[in-house]
């Protein structure tokens, strides 16, 4: 399946990227360490943020088809850069789930989320810490 983003530098090291089939519009910019102004998200932010919300889409997607509430639940993910050459070092993501959940239910969106399409294709080290009694 393809999906398309069209990306146009629009000056002063910022991009505008559409979402073709929905004309969503997300912008760029460089981050403050590296020439930018950090006015919007840098394009590694992005893939934090992709493995971020592939995590918590792959776990709603069953949790929704087993009828399983986990509204509320989050993921923060650090990015750990090197410095030469510049790439993503480490993405450490924690997810929070609802405290509501059994063991089992757990288990089962964990799976879930260890084989997120993003996780699978990232070639950085990932690690993923789980929290399974959040108040949320």
């Amino acid at each position: 399946m393809e999906h398309t983003i069209s990306s146009t530098y629009t000056g002063d090291l910022h991009c505008e990227s559409i979402h073709n089939e929905s004309g969503t519009i997300l912008y760029t910019d460089a981050p403050t360490d590296h020439d930018g102004k950090g006015e919007s998200f840098a394009p590694t932010d992005l893939v934090a943020t992709s493995l971020s919300s592939c995590i918590l889409t792959k776990m709603a997607i069953h949790a929704e088809r087993m009828g399983w509430d986990m509204v509320g639940a989050t993921c923060h993910c650090d990015k750990i850069m090197n410095e030469e050459p510049r790439t993503i070092k480490l993405l450490r993501v924690y997810v929070c789930m609802p405290h509501h959940l059994t063991n089992e239910q757990l288990d089962v969106l964990m799976e879930r989320a260890m084989n997120c399409p993003v996780k699978l294709s990232i070639e950085c080290e990932v690690g993923i810490e789980f929290h399974w009694s959040c108040d949320i």
